[in-house]
């Protein structure tokens, strides 16, 4: 087997093991190329687990036609919910502090993903029992020493990234090889994809989280998603050889 087979093969077998073990569980998918990756191995090995997109109403116009598309493809598969803002503090932020305020500062920015992600993300999550990512540890600083699970304690649940240790590379192996529909900006240079106002495409040689509020700091580049504050209890999971 190859290193990439290797590296399905185990998982396949922890997101099998999560629809075992976790009666409720899902994948948060912001439609980018691991959470594809994803969404297929589910729709193969554990069609249990269920799937849910954030919508933050300023997405690119690529994004939606993935997510249209998904549905097309895995509708009959898998179970795929979209949540959305809450309505009435998205229109007191911009009323407040104007449309496009997430360029002014940090705080105004992580307001901005709060009202737009962190919030719906805690509607998404309740009632589940585990929920899973498709972050790397090569993405960011950030994520270099991401286990490939943990008790999340800000939320109450367990927390999965089954690719955890898989490159870029063979990501988009992975996807050619098993014709997995990805966002056509990808193909422009997009390797990480969020909302359009805070997303450009990269040069050739920047970090694949360049794009991301490039007007900020490359240390602190999180929208809150994924970011500790009760502190989090890393489990050990080895990669089977």
């Amino acid at each position: 087997m190859s290193s990439l087979d290797t590296k399905i093969a185990a998982a396949a077998a922890l997101l099998e093991r999560i629809q075992t073990d976790h009666t409720l569980a899902t994948l948060a998918s912001s439609l980018g190329a691991e959470d594809m990756v994803l969404t297929d191995l589910i729709a193969r090995y554990a069609p249990g687990i269920s799937i849910f997109s954030l919508d933050t109403g300023r997405l690119n116009p690529e994004t939606y036609d993935l997510l249209a598309k998904v549905q097309e493809i895995y509708g009959d598969k898998l179970s795929l919910k979209v949540f959305y803002p809450q309505a009435d503090a998205l229109q007191s932020y911009v009323e407040r502090n104007g449309i496009n305020a997430f360029y002014d500062s940090v705080e105004l920015r992580k307001a901005c993903c709060g009202i737009r992600k962190v919030e719906p993300l805690k509607r998404a999550l309740t009632g589940q029992k585990a929920w899973i990512t498709g972050m790397r540890r090569q993405q960011a600083v950030t994520r270099a020493d991401m286990p490939f699970e943990e008790f999340d304690a800000d939320h109450g649940l367990m927390k999965f990234n089954p690719l955890a240790d898989w490159s870029e590379q063979e990501v988009w192996k992975y996807i050619h090889d098993n014709n997995v529909p990805y966002n056509a900006l990808h193909d422009q240079h997009y390797p990480s994809i969020g909302c359009a106002p805070c997303t450009r495409a990269i040069a050739v040689g920047e970090d694949i989280r360049a794009g991301r509020w490039w007007w900020e700091d490359a240390s602190g580049k999180e929208c809150g998603l994924h970011v500790k504050n009760g502190g989090a209890t890393p489990v050990k999971f080895e990669t089977k050889k």
